[in-house]
């Protein structure tokens, strides 16, 4: 499964090195044009998250996530004889909501198979995702040097090589059954507790049927946490947008500077994430991880401030340890926030719930990059401290409900780890009834 990400974003790196430029060069789409085809996309992403969450809960993950990939590679074959531009909106938008369906079932896959050593499952598949990037990244960057209609193709033709790749290898990977397995063991209270939960709330009946479980459409606790985690996400549009855009236009450092920012990046995702993860295993360990990502991301905006005050190297030293800071905070962000949304979830509709926690990535790459530049730094420095300061406070805000919430399902698992450590006690204290032994014959 791991070969497969790396393959995939592999795919991917080379796409997103060269689709503004084949969007523009090769089919001659003008800023407005490449701005609405952009937009549009983003929009069927949010959709993408949920979609594949509600067809999680009645459908094998292995089979959906194969239909991701298939769905990617028809799509983008197609871009390969389609000018029109309507119909380029079509086809990027089902493009772009297949990649956020693949990466949502990717992680309720792991949440099944992964098991109590999920964090450590998202750790590695985050550092073979980036270096997967980078891969891709350096062979769109051979393409690029040719910049021909073929050499575009040939990139396009690649991304599509790379979903059959994965197709493949997911097609030949073995998925966990029907029940989402539980955190801890069964005879554990923290088991018993899980299975409680189930019984409580649905999973499967005495017919071995299943039940519908509850609606994360209708548990405000959980939208909550959400609409909370929206901006704890706002890591990437101020890597990819806002540091290079505040370089270019606020301060006196090289352009030269920016592809810096993102091997940076790329390079401690791949060495620190693992790390980072073994810390952040637990559910409160997750919550309180919420609040360190808030001040990183005030330390951030602050310092982006304080990159105008000076020089060249002035700024460019304090711009390089803003990417060093922005992807110390996405680190965290990327475990706690996918922890908590694991374990704030019903166990029996894992798939549903984690489908609408995946908007809250997709709505920030829609609304996070205008936000940026059309109020954060139009306002200038004062722009970047309201920021830092909003962040950081609703980080505080995500802890304290993200607490609450575990404080109640613990509530509710205790009666449920009672009832089961007494029924294990009075089976232990019921002497075992057995027949006599035939006599054996001479």
């Amino acid at each position: 499964m791991l070969l497969a990400l790396l393959l995939d974003r592999t795919g991917s790196g080379v796409w997103a090195a060269a689709s503004v430029l084949y969007f523009t060069f090769v089919i001659g789409l003008d800023a407005g044009q490449l701005g609405l085809l952009l937009g549009t996309a983003g929009v069927a992403g949010i959709a993408g998250s949920p979609l594949a969450g509600h067809l999680a809960g009645r459908f094998p993950v292995r089979s959906l996530l194969i239909g991701c990939h298939l769905l990617r590679l028809a799509t983008l074959c197609a871009l390969l004889v389609v000018t029109r531009f309507e119909a380029l909106l079509l086809v990027v938008a089902l493009t772009n909501l297949g990649d956020r369906a693949a990466k949502t079932l990717e992680m309720l896959f792991a949440t099944r198979v992964a098991g109590e050593r999920r964090a450590t499952y998202q750790a590695l598949s985050r550092s073979s995702a980036n270096a997967g990037y980078a891969l891709g990244a350096g062979l769109a960057a051979i393409g690029l040097a040719v910049g021909s209609r073929e050499a575009y193709q040939a990139l396009i033709l690649a991304n599509a090589l790379s979903f059959v790749a994965a197709a493949t290898l997911v097609w030949r990977t073995g998925e966990a059954g029907g029940r989402p397995q539980a955190r801890a063991r069964t005879g554990s209270p923290a088991g018993q507790a899980e299975a409680g939960r189930e019984g409580r709330e649905g999973g499967y009946g005495p017919t071995g049927r299943r039940q519908p479980g509850p609606s994360p459409w209708r548990d405000r606790g959980y939208l909550r946490f959400v609409l909370l985690d929206m901006p704890m996400n706002l890591d990437d549009s101020l890597l990819n947008v806002g540091l290079p855009l505040w370089l270019v236009h606020h301060t006196d450092a090289p352009h030269a500077l920016v592809p810096a920012f993102l091997v940076i990046n790329t390079v401690l995702v791949v060495v620190l994430q693992l790390r980072v993860s073994a810390r952040v295993e637990q559910p409160r360990q997750a919550a309180g991880a919420v609040r360190l990502y808030g001040l990183t991301m005030f330390a951030c905006c602050a310092l982006l401030v304080l990159s105008t005050g000076g020089g060249a190297w002035t700024a460019s030293v304090v711009l390089l340890a803003v990417a060093v800071l922005v992807t110390l905070a996405e680190l965290v962000r990327s475990v706690s926030s996918w922890e908590l949304a694991v374990s704030l979830a019903p166990p029996e509709a894992r798939a549903s719930y984690l489908g609408v926690a995946g908007m809250a990535q997709s709505v920030q790459k829609s609304a996070g990059p205008p936000l940026l530049t059309g109020a954060v730094m139009a306002a200038g420095p004062a722009g970047w401290l309201v920021l830092g300061t909003a962040v950081a406070g609703l980080s505080v805000v995500q802890r304290r409900y993200s607490l609450l919430r575990l404080d109640a399902l613990d509530a509710l698992d205790a009666p449920a780890a009672r009832t089961g450590s007494a029924r294990n006690l009075k089976a232990e204290a019921t002497p075992a009834t057995t027949s006599p032994s035939p006599t054996p014959p001479a």
